[in-house]
């Protein structure tokens, strides 16, 4: 069997190409129009992609032949073996993350879809703590800040979908050179405050790494 490619967003952006290509296919009459939409789709997919090999992308291929609802649902089913899983964490490791909170809330890494992820997320409503773990390179990386709910739909920074969100602040690792003692930098960004229906939507995980970058260091 083929070693597995497809990361969590990859995969997101994948099954969001195919309900355009098949909403196109079962609205639009125009086959011009329709074919056009195939063929972006066809492009997207590839281009999410830094690398792949003739099998991979054969693999990916064949949009053409999905016609009706249920060949488009065999085509997203037949990737599910070739998603890249999270990390399995344990509690221990996580509780190794964010050593210096000795009474940290962790979540049930037992019901985590780890092939569905690509990030962790939790809160702790008592302390207003928010927690994020992102593999970073080859290290997993865990990121603690404030998190302030806007009570209201905000833009998630990492899925970009209009939902339940906080603020969540983290003081930045970083120094310039000839910081001083005291120097102090926040980043912060509204991020959703459910981490299962982010894990869903996000399709590019380029502004997660920016902020995981910004204040790691």
């Amino acid at each position: 069997m083929m070693t597995p490619f497809i990361r969590n967003h990859q995969y997101n952006l994948i099954t969001k190409q195919l309900e355009l290509l098949q909403h196109a296919r079962s609205t639009v009459s125009d086959q011009k129009v329709v074919q056009s939409v195939q063929y972006s789709a066809e492009a997207k997919i590839i281009e999410a992609f830094e690398h792949l090999t003739d099998e991979q992308q054969h693999r990916l291929g064949g949009l053409s032949a999905l016609q009706k609802a249920e060949h488009f649902q065999a085509y997203a089913h037949a990737l599910e073996p070739y998603l890249i899983p999270f990390p399995q964490v344990t509690e221990k490791q996580i509780k190794k993350l964010f050593h210096k909170n000795k009474k940290l809330t962790v979540p049930d890494v037992n019901a985590i879809d780890y092939a569905r992820t690509t990030y962790m997320g939790w809160q702790d409503i008592a302390t207003g703590k928010m927690f994020l773990v992102y593999q970073q390179n080859e290290d997993v990386v865990g990121i603690e800040g404030k998190f302030t709910p806007t009570n209201k739909k905000s833009t998630c920074f990492i899925c970009h979908k209009q939902r339940e969100a906080a603020l969540f602040t983290a003081v930045s690792k970083a120094k310039p050179a000839n910081a001083s003692p005291d120097y102090y930098k926040a980043v912060g960004n509204y991020m959703c405050l459910h981490s299962e229906e982010c894990n869903r939507s996000i399709t590019d995980v380029a502004a997660l790494e920016r902020f995981v970058r910004a204040v790691t260091g």
